[in-house]
């Protein structure tokens, strides 16, 4: 960053970062967490995507969206990481707590006064419920379609053209998927309110929002952090105001330099081993 200034931060929430795989942008993200400094980050599910990990394919850029996460920590950053179905797999240490870092499902927070329950989402998902098969073969076939459009967009950046998002085109053009949307926002809505909250916070559905949800039983404020694999989008909120933030939008976090040692290459498997413990050794207070 330079001298620049890093942009102080009550809380932000990503989610659906999916580390792992091939639509991931960690290079984007690391130029946005380098020019913020939050007193809370909560990870909302997604983060690590272990249903298609593999080893080898584990960019350099990843593993340093995960360094960077940890200096956040040194740095007095409480980092807060809520599983979702992509790191089912540390729900088994829901509840766990180590200096400045927390594992859970869900969160209350307190904000001005207000309460706000923060978590992933994919409980409202019937697919995950009774076709987890299903759920992680789409999973697979929504990866490859990512694979092909950075291969379309390499194609249009070199004919002088705009990218564009395949996922997104679909998804937008399917009548079942935004009733899908519109569903998982009203249940979420239907609940928080059922039960007193001011904010109901979710990721899941790649789809950024922000919107007041009336019912006859009341009302709450619907939020949704999006993703970093077709949005690029998160959730801040200052002390005040939530507002979503698009990578796109920032041309400050898109002129910051990335140093050439990691970008684009991959580490093979001794590499991220030795990469782990070295961080672990050698956090600076």
């Amino acid at each position: 960053m330079g001298k620049k200034k890093k942009r102080e931060l009550e809380l932000v929430i990503l989610s659906d970062i999916h580390l792992g795989t091939y639509g991931c942008h960690a290079e984007e993200l690391l130029r946005y967490l380098k020019t913020i400094k939050p007193k809370k980050l909560i990870l909302n599910g997604d983060i690590i995507d272990m249903w298609q990990f593999s080893k080898r394919y584990w960019p350099k850029s990843h593993m340093q969206v995960i360094k960077h996460i940890m200096g956040l920590m040194a740095k007095n950053t409480k980092v807060i990481y809520l599983t979702g179905n992509h790191d089912e797999m540390l729900r088994k240490f829901a509840g766990f707590r180590l200096g400045s870092f927390i594992i859970d499902n869900k969160i209350t927070l307190k904000l001005n006064g207000q309460r706000a329950w923060i978590f992933h989402g994919d409980v409202f998902d019937v697919t995950m419920q009774y076709s987890k098969w299903l759920a992680k073969l789409g999973a697979i076939g929504y990866d490859t379609l990512i694979l092909i459009n950075t291969f379309v967009n390499w194609c249009l950046a070199r004919v002088g053209r705009e990218k564009i998002s395949l996922s997104k085109r679909v998804k937008d053009s399917v009548k079942s998927a935004v009733k899908f949307i519109n569903d998982f926002e009203k249940t979420a809505a239907d609940i928080a309110i059922d039960n007193g909250y001011d904010y109901v916070v979710c990721g899941h559905i790649h789809h950024p929002e922000i919107k007041k949800i009336e019912t006859e039983k009341g009302s709450v404020m619907y939020l949704n952090s999006g993703d970093w694999i077709e949005n690029l989008s998160c959730l801040e909120y200052d002390g005040t105001q939530w507002r979503i933030y698009r990578y796109a939008e920032d041309k400050i976090a898109q002129s910051v330099k990335l140093p050439k040692r990691f970008r684009g290459d991959r580490l093979d498997n001794d590499e991220i081993f030795r990469d782990l413990v070295n961080e672990f050794l050698t956090v600076k207070k």
